[in-house]
């Protein structure tokens, strides 16, 4: 077996590539190819790639990004505009860079100094949607922006949001949701006319009286008199609404000519020009892409775009379409094969990156089998198990949770999980990663179960796992380790204090330690939603004191690694600060890792590949011994 750093800078080898976007001849890209993320430009004929901003400025994961753009290109400006944050705060502002490289300049000066900007653009239009967190007041704030003049168009305020989720082609009507939770909002048309918006669709919180069924909208279009949207209001797993402008009901829009099978949702549309549509799907964890027309009744796929051939069994990263050509330029992964970017055009699927995992047998990656069980309560739960192709007698087993928790862990190679299993593979170790409820991907049902429930069936979702896990004569459940980030973090936490005879050992990235603290530290503007979606302090107290992991610690049997950014906004750096304390002084085994120039993600070459060191050979240490279970 190489040793761990060796296979570490193997794994990190492959650059990450993403969020393309093709404009003429040339291909832009945020990439860590420099060793952090920085923007760079490829010609499409030949040549190596070029650095856009100075080398060291970092840029950050476009992934934590969410609704928000990287950046978009504006030929007929001459400019880029670009987000940046500080080391991972989070704190996005807009920039702009010229198209052929330089010194990032705020757009706005200071105006939005201190808060968080997402921002979304069509470089065809020269127009920009802003997002805007203040951080200190519960009040999001959106503008549309004229990158030309620099001016701002109000769009509104709302505690719950008031996301733009499509607009007209003249830009004087945006779609707009309030979220309240995942998948239960409700629809507003903003209008130039008034400089007011009106509600469309769904009940608003303050005027429920008693149940009311959540409705979920996503992407949308508006059209002339009406807004194409992607709804659960049909399809548990979502499907297309039209929704009249003038008033009255939703009407489900059918979709024809799909080509895939198996479990998923529709996850976005994307207006293109006309009558023509990009329908985007997660099936089983891995990316559908279609075009297809819209007659007013319903849409007819006619276009397979990736899911199939070249872009199959994988996730697109990013994917975006040049206006004026129809061309896409796509950023594309599985689990066993890097990130590479694409050119789409009539002729096919065109390849421009050539990443490989070097000094690794591609051969020794682990695809991953189907690992799905049934759980406590006759639920069914998605997962895979990742196994060393070479395996020979009951192997130490890797139990990893994924953040979110509404999210899900795909056959992804951009993400950071994706090369750590494999790295954990090619030591020796067998992966488990589960989908368990609350997860994405699965119907809106399955997702909104973790909802005012953090520890509870999701946790048992877990237990029943283990016990699924011991029945393998592959694995070693003996010798098994829990680790997760973010919400992973909480529910690693909560199982190490909750279950301590199922663990031998345990890595905490950044994760919840306490719920009060954790709440109480948030930007005010996100603790609305959290409030409603795990619990009030006041109001749930009792609750969120049984649920949170430091009332249980006092169990926690097995060595413990923690890992935390110190300028991570979501969970900051007190919450893991007083975790190793309070364990440590009651005897504990606590290792702790801080990196001073990450926030809620490593996205710096260094201190991922430090970061990768210090997980594999902690449960190196504690997993790899034939009796690796702590004494009790």
């Amino acid at each position: 077996m190489a040793d761990t750093s060796a296979l570490v800078e193997s794994l990190l080898s492959a650059k990450l590539h993403l969020s393309p976007q093709v404009v003429g001849d040339r291909l832009y890209f945020v990439s860590n190819q420099s060793g952090h993320m920085s923007l760079f430009s490829l010609d499409l004929t030949g040549g190596d790639p070029v650095q856009l901003i100075p080398a060291d400025l970092a840029l950050p994961n476009p992934k934590l990004l969410g609704p928000g753009q990287p950046f978009s290109v504006h030929p007929d400006l001459g400019t880029i505009l670009l987000t940046i944050d500080h080391h991972g705060d989070e704190n996005y502002q807009p920039h702009f860079v010229p198209i052929g490289g330089g010194e990032p300049e705020p757009v706005w000066g200071d105006r939005f100094a201190g808060l968080q900007v997402l921002t979304a653009s069509e470089p065809a239009d020269g127009k920009a949607i802003l997002a805007i967190s203040p951080r200190t007041d519960p009040n999001y704030q959106t503008y549309v922006a004229d990158l030309s003049s620099r001016e701002l168009t109000d769009l509104g305020s709302s505690v719950y949001g008031n996301f733009p989720i499509g607009h007209s082609d003249d830009y004087r009507r945006f779609a707009v949701i309030d979220a309240y939770s995942a998948g239960d909002s409700v629809l507003y048309v903003w209008e130039a006319d008034t400089g007011q918006r009106r509600l469309l669709a769904g009940t608003p919180l303050e005027e429920r009286t008693g149940e009311v069924a959540p409705t979920g909208f996503g992407a949308g279009h508006v059209r002339d008199d009406s807004v194409l949207v992607t709804t659960s209001l049909f399809t548990d797993t979502y499907g297309l609404g039209l929704v009249p402008i003038t008033g009255g009901d939703p009407i489900e829009v059918p979709i024809r000519g799909t080509r895939h099978e198996g479990v998923g949702e529709l996850t976005g549309i994307q207006h293109l020009d006309g009558d023509r549509y990009h329908l985007a799907y997660n099936i089983d964890g891995c990316s559908w892409g279609y075009e297809g027309s819209f007659d007013g009744d319903a849409v007819t796929v006619d276009r397979v775009l990736w899911g199939t051939g070249a872009l199959a069994d994988g996730v697109v990263q990013s994917a975006s379409r040049e206006t004026a050509t129809g061309r896409w330029a796509v950023a594309f992964s599985t689990a066993t094969t890097p990130v590479q970017l694409y050119t789409l055009d009539d002729t096919g699927a065109h390849r421009h990156t050539t990443e490989e995992v070097v000094g690794v047998d591609t051969a020794r990656l682990a695809p991953g089998e189907d690992a799905s069980f049934i759980s406590h309560d006759g639920t069914r739960v998605s997962a895979r198990l990742y196994v060393p192709a070479d395996a020979s007698g009951p192997l130490p087993v890797v139990y990893y949770v994924h953040g979110g928790p509404q999210s899900q862990e795909r056959p992804d190679f951009t993400w950071f999980s994706m090369p750590l299993i494999q790295l954990f593979v090619l030591h020796g170790f067998a992966v488990f990663v589960p989908n368990a409820r609350g997860s994405t991907g699965y119907g809106m049902a399955y997702t909104k179960q973790v909802d005012n429930d953090w520890g509870g069936a999701d946790r048992l979702d877990h237990v029943a796992a283990v016990e699924m896990l011991s029945k393998d004569d592959r694995l070693d459940t003996d010798r098994i380790g829990v680790m997760g980030r973010s919400y992973g973090g909480y529910m690693t936490l909560t199982l190490l204090g909750r279950h301590p005879d199922i663990w031998a050992a345990g890595i905490e990235m950044f994760g919840p330690y306490d719920l009060f603290t954790f709440l109480d530290a948030l930007p005010e503007t996100w603790k609305t939603f959290f409030y409603l979606s795990i619990g009030h302090p006041d109001r749930d107290r009792e609750f969120l004191t049984d649920r949170s992991p430091r009332t249980h610690l006092d169990a926690l049997a097995a060595p413990l690694l923690v890992i935390q950014g110190r300028n991570d906004p979501r969970v900051v750096v007190g919450e893991s600060d007083r975790l190793v304390e309070e364990l440590r002084s009651n005897g504990k085994q606590i290792d702790y890792l801080v990196f001073d120039d990450e926030g809620h993600d490593m996205v710096k070459h260094a201190n991922k590949a430090r970061a990768y060191g210090a997980i594999v050979d902690f449960f190196i240490e504690h997993l790899m011994q034939e009796s690796s279970r702590p004494i009790r």
